[in-house]
């Protein structure tokens, strides 16, 4: 009994100092800077006593230049599996009070180790980001470990959800394993940044004087480089956001969505959609306040909110059915897609699709965005990537019409062509090749040239053009739309339509993948 009692009394001590990390004035400092631990940040997400660590013990033998004799908790890493909302979830949280979590060697193996776990059982990865970067006295070791976790990265891709937290320094490679996740959250504090390359490093290469929250804040990230998707106030509302993320995704690609259905689907009018968009087609609109009234209790989860706001996407639910929204925002742009918004949505499309959500389209465009920059840019090749994506999704896809859809733009935004399952358009809806006015000035450039009264003979062009090749009616004629339908019967519409979709099965041709122009 003696020597049980003294096992139990080793195992004790070496709980308690994986527990402590780096010690208590480190935790101390943490707190100060307003920053969670990284157990902490793992106590938030799961629910209580749900958590199993793997590798608590793991204590790196530091025999590297520099580290000899050292004491490495956990190797700079917590990692496990526990329950958030009802189902398994593993994570790992770097814990920057053990050697700043620079990773190496053991750090490494652990975060692979868990990844497959994860993609093996079919569980969702959570990867909390707080880190020096590379252990540098661990040289080509660490390099190493990066490569494991990046392929791993790419493997879980489109299998189990990936979301990451940026909650400190993500500096050098190792925003790569963020950058090859399915969602990113970034907290919005001083001591978080993320970036290839510091100030320093930017000034020696290239002279510029760039300071951090031009290029590496949450901010800058979320708006003008959109490499994030959510920011976050601090580590708890990260938590909170990567938590109802997951409420909308399965936990693998095998499962559907998380889907709520009601019992019966409620036909009722809104006639309050009935006043949204404006009698002048010039005149623009919201269209979050569409959606807010098209979605169960107005609840949207906006997906890069900050980034293209020509477009917006994100998720809800329909009568209790999980959905991502892609629709075009006329208060933006005039909702024109550019070069930006076509990256934003079809990346979307194609998260969408691998984790089986539904895809709703609200369309009101007047065409991709015309300007030198944007043809020098590469809105061809962009643009693109949108037809792509939705003739390539297998998910239901519903389209809703309510106002302009002119040219190239129609079709990128899910027209029947490409593979909606249902269109419905508004009686507002106006489908053509491009807007009357234009199309007016190039029909009819002789007669307008030559007439008594060239304002007055243009305005009755367009308003023959309009009722004769931009009504809804004639692309429902050509069984080019489902239905026309008034705007306040849209949500029992698009939910019935949604029920009556969600076991469509599609039939592809056998190939690896396709070839989608990046």
């Amino acid at each position: 009994m003696a020597i049980q009692r003294k096992l139990l009394e080793e195992l004790e001590k070496r709980r308690k100092a994986a527990l402590l990390g780096g010690g208590e004035k480190k935790i101390q400092a943490r707190h100060e800077k307003g920053q969670l631990t990284a157990r902490e940040r793992i106590d938030a997400l799961y629910e209580p006593d749900t958590f199993q660590e793997f590798g608590m013990h793991a204590d790196h033998a530091c025999t590297h230049f520099g580290m000899e004799g050292r004491s490495m908790p956990g190797d700079g890493v917590v990692t496990g599996t526990g329950i958030v909302d009802g189902r398994p979830v593993a994570t790992f949280a770097h814990d920057f009070t053990v050697g700043g979590a620079a990773l190496g060697r053991i750090q490494a193996k652990k975060v692979v180790d868990l990844m497959q776990y994860a993609v093996e059982t079919g569980m969702p990865v959570i990867g909390i980001n707080d880190s020096g970067g590379a252990r540098i006295q661990e040289g080509v070791d660490s390099l190493s470990g990066y490569g494991q976790i990046f392929f791993h990265n790419v493997l879980l891709s489109g299998v189990v959800p990936q979301v990451s937290i940026i909650a400190g320094p993500c500096a050098g490679g190792a925003v790569y394993s963020p950058a090859l996740c399915d969602f990113l959250i970034m907290v919005r504090n001083k001591a978080t940044n993320m970036f290839i390359c510091g100030p320093q490093v930017i000034q020696a290469a290239t002279g510029e004087n760039a300071k951090l929250e031009q290029f590496a804040s949450a901010d800058a990230h979320a708006s003008v480089s959109g490499n994030i998707h959510l920011i976050a106030n601090d580590d708890a509302h990260a938590v909170a956001l990567a938590k109802k993320l997951l409420s909308y995704l399965p936990s693998n690609n095998l499962q559907e969505p998380p889907h709520k259905p009601t019992a019966a689907i409620t036909v009722a009018r809104d006639e309050g959609m009935n006043e949204l968009v404006p009698e002048d087609p010039k005149n623009g609109f919201d269209v979050k306040k569409v959606i807010a009234r098209l979605v169960d209790n107005a609840d949207f989860f906006e997906i890069q909110a900050d980034f293209a706001k020509n477009i917006v996407t994100g998720f809800a639910r329909i009568e209790g059915i999980v959905v991502g929204i892609i629709a075009n925002q006329p208060a933006f742009k005039a909702g024109c897609l550019d070069i930006d918004s076509s990256d934003k949505s079809a990346r979307f499309i194609r998260t969408c699709n691998v984790y089986n959500v539904p895809i709703v389209n609200l369309v009101d465009v007047p065409g991709f965005m015309p300007g030198l920059a944007q043809e020098r840019g590469g809105i061809i090749r962009h643009g693109a990537k949108m037809l792509f994506a939705y003739a390539s999704a297998s998910v239901p896809k519903i389209t809703v019409i309510m106002r302009k859809a002119y040219g190239g733009a129609y079709l990128a935004m899910c027209s029947a062509d490409m593979g909606a399952d249902m269109v419905f358009a508004w009686p507002s809806a106006e489908i053509a090749v491009m807007g009357a006015e234009g199309a007016v000035k190039v029909l009819y450039k002789d007669e307008l040239e030559k007439a008594a009264d060239p304002a007055k003979l243009e305005a009755k062009f367009v308003e023959d053009y309009k009722a004769k090749f931009a009504s809804p009616y004639q692309a429902a004629e050509l069984a080019m739309v489902t239905d026309v339908i008034e705007p306040a019967m849209t949500r029992p519409v698009v939910a019935m339509a949604l029920r009556n979709t969600l076991s469509k099965r599609v039939t592809r041709p056998g190939k690896k993948h396709g070839n989608i122009p990046l």
